[in-house]
């Protein structure tokens, strides 16, 4: 489809129509959604969680897939890209079927596929690019085994932050949004068609929040949070700026890595530590704070801009525009 496209009009021109087209077919799908998605049980342990029962979940799989399609057919595409896509899609497919399971998976069990899925995603941007990373006016060169072992941490965390996150109506995809928006705008040359990709999830996203939205009638799910979060730490490499991504991803990396450290801490070293913090730090936002899901969504995402501004500021006196 791009290459037919191309012999028309540019590939600016053919990337917007790519965003429309996902929007679109996200909103469709997601307003005459399928008949097997599962249904929420409700959360005992997140705050308000009985309100998501009964609600359609796992929605993400509509998600990466209208995603997929869309950038497959209007943007140029690589073997590179072509094994994200996969990849992509086998982590959509791991939190779908854990939302569609009677019985929720054990988090070792899908810790062992984040790992794995991370390790093929390594080994994929290893055989493609460099492992030099920018910092300030230098550019570092680490070896490529720290890097790979660095990149696995990074998408392995990114991808349990972002699934933490998703715990109030429309802030996992308004975060997204945020980020995947600022690495668009930082970092459009080094990105290239990634950039536009970035816009097609964001397209994407937005179709999901006229339906996740407060009050909402469907959920992601681990389907979807768990895609985004693989995503969003595959871009920050891509970017040649790893380490941007404390910045433009800030906020779902205290919301929900928070959580995380914790049940580390207690779990493994019986280290109990912020006893009286929920978390993810959404849930204590509402409950100690006593915050409206609608001001945790407006006020975190307040948040994640003033810090991509504050990524911006940090490019911009080192030289990096």
């Amino acid at each position: 489809m791009y290459q037919m496209l191309y012999r028309c009009i540019t590939s600016n021109q053919i990337a917007v129509i790519g965003v429309l087209f996902a929007f679109l077919v996200t909103f469709l799908c997601l307003r005459f959604p399928f008949p097997f998605l599962p249904k929420d049980q409700g959360r005992a342990f997140a705050v308000d969680g009985s309100k998501s029962k009964g609600k359609i979940r796992g929605v993400g799989l509509i998600l990466t897939g209208a995603f997929i399609l869309s950038t497959l057919l209007f943007l140029p595409v690589n073997t590179e890209y072509a094994v994200y896509c996969i990849l992509l899609f086998a982590m959509m497919l791991s939190g779908y079927l854990d939302d569609a399971a009677k019985n929720p998976w054990s988090d070792y069990k899908k810790g062992a596929i984040d790992l794995i899925l991370s390790i093929l995603a390594m080994w994929n941007f290893i055989n493609y690019n460099g492992t030099s990373i920018r910092v300030f006016l230098y550019d570092i060169p680490i070896p490529v085994p720290v890097y790979f072992i660095l990149g696995v941490i990074l998408i392995w965390v990114s991808v349990n932050v972002t699934n933490c996150s998703d715990g109030v109506d429309g802030l996992c995809a308004s975060l997204c949004c945020v980020t995947l928006t600022s690495f668009a705008v930082l970092f459009p040359d080094v990105l290239g068609s990634y950039s536009a990709a970035n816009l097609i999830f964001v397209a994407v996203l937005l179709a999901y929040l006229c339906f996740n939205s407060k009050p909402s009638s469907m959920l992601m799910g681990d389907a979807g949070s768990r895609a985004l979060g693989f995503y969003l730490a595959v871009i920050a490499m891509k970017s040649g700026h790893p380490l941007i991504y404390l910045l433009l991803a800030a906020v779902l990396i205290v919301d929900g890595g928070i959580g995380l450290v914790k049940i580390f801490l207690l779990r493994f070293l019986k280290i109990a530590i912020l006893k009286n913090t929920r978390t993810p730090l959404h849930d204590h936002a509402r409950k100690g704070k006593q915050w409206s899901d609608t001001q945790v969504v407006y006020r975190f995402c307040v948040i994640q801009i003033l810090f991509a501004v504050a990524a911006y500021m940090i490019l911009s006196l080192s030289g990096n525009f």
